[in-house]
């Protein structure tokens, strides 16, 4: 159950070895991605905040950019500022560096503007680049990946199969050492009494029914109605009758034996091993996002009417129950699961399946994901800007 992967500096290992191009504002995030088109082995992030925020926003917004380049799977951060955003540029490049990879900074508005400043960028990302290029991959045992669980797109096939797949190979992912992290607060609603039920302790069983109540209430203060959104139109067109539905077959993700940790905070890291439970909203691409900021180096998605949505730092395995989407998608579903529903597979066999394309993953195996370079890419906003 070994792998090859890239040991950091800071003594965490990643399965990719991505140089990352980090725009601290979205002033800065066209440069960014100019750089990146003009050198291969870069990811940009196509940041689309990080000015006028104020509070726990500002602050959320900053320890993601951070937690991101603090991957496992990144290599080097090249951190590209316009120079008056909210954001602290050097402070986000010396937070990162801290892991003791190598970090660069270029400011547009101190070097000339936006075409000297991606002329700079194309030298220092291939440089860094370069560097990159001389680590050579060590094999490492399965405790040490640390595992996204998200699903998206979901319909009645999610609940019955892939979600329960996914539980088992999340199972043997903490049963082998390693960590793995569920999210998306707003489909615990209805069911998070089920889930405190696997708390380490009480403490930790109080702050995940704070999380739902805190959520419930910010939906409430904007006086609308969780139900005007959730279960989404294609969920329900998907045969998902309710949010509580919804929230039973996504919290099978989890498994069924590891208990819960910890709860944290959007894009903050786990303390150890196990699993844990990340406050994110439903949205895939922003609750991705947190997870990946919070250290997940592989992510397995499920659905059931389809989706493409990859990300820029992790590989994104797509998995599907619905054998009419994996048919109709198949460019950009890996695994089909639907043998589950037509009984010809337990749940236990798929999720070992599962589990095992996760280890080639983390082995170079690129996702169709990945290779179709979907990088969609979002930070979970809490407050308004100003």
């Amino acid at each position: 159950m070994n792998f090859k992967g890239y040991q950091r500096p800071d003594g965490k290992v990643g399965i990719r070895n991505h140089v990352a191009v980090l725009p601290t504002s979205v002033c800065a995030s066209v440069v960014a991605m100019n750089i990146a088109a003009q050198v291969p082995g870069t990811i940009a992030i196509n940041n689309q905040h990080g000015c006028c925020q104020v509070g726990a926003d500002f602050e959320q917004t900053v320890q993601t950019l951070i937690g991101l380049g603090k991957n496992p799977n990144v290599a080097a951060v090249l951190v590209i500022g316009l120079g008056c955003e909210g954001v602290p540029i050097r402070t986000v490049a010396e937070k990162i560096a801290e892991t003791g990879k190598p970090v660069e900074t270029l400011i547009i508005q101190e070097n000339q503007g936006t075409l000297n400043t991606a002329s700079l960028g194309i030298k220092a990302a291939s440089a860094l680049v370069r560097e990159a290029s001389r680590l050579i991959p060590e094999e490492f045992p399965a405790s040490e990946l640390c595992l996204a669980v998200e699903c998206g797109g979901s319909d009645f096939t999610s609940g019955l199969a892939s979600n329960p797949a996914c539980g088992i190979a999340s199972d043997l992912i903490i049963g082998a050492g390693g960590t793995s992290m569920l999210s998306e607060t707003t489909e615990f609603i209805g069911a998070e009494h089920i889930l405190a039920k696997r708390a380490r302790t009480p403490q930790v069983a109080d702050k995940l029914l704070k999380i739902v109540l805190d959520c419930e209430n910010r939906a409430k203060a904007q006086k609308v109605d969780l139900r005007g959104s959730q279960p989404t139109p294609g969920n329900i067109e998907g045969g998902i009758s309710s949010i509580e539905e919804k929230s039973l077959g996504c919290i099978y993700k989890a498994g069924y034996t590891a208990p819960i940790e910890d709860v944290l905070d959007y894009g903050r890291e786990p303390s150890g091993k196990g699993l844990y439970v990340m406050d994110t909203p439903g949205q895939d691409v922003e609750s991705m996002t947190g997870m990946v900021a919070g250290g997940a180096t592989v992510i397995i998605f499920t659905t059931g009417r389809g989706t493409p949505t990859g990300c820029p730092i992790s590989p994104v395995i797509k998995i599907t129950a619905n054998a009419e989407a994996y048919q109709n998608m198949a460019d950009n579903i890996d695994i089909d699961a639907s043998s589950v529903i037509r009984g010809e597979k337990t749940i236990e066999d798929m999720g070992r399946e599962i589990f095992n394309e996760i280890l080639e993953v983390a082995r170079g195996k690129v996702t169709k994901a990945e290779s179709l370079g979907h990088n969609e890419f979002g930070i979970f906003r809490i407050a308004s800007t100003f």
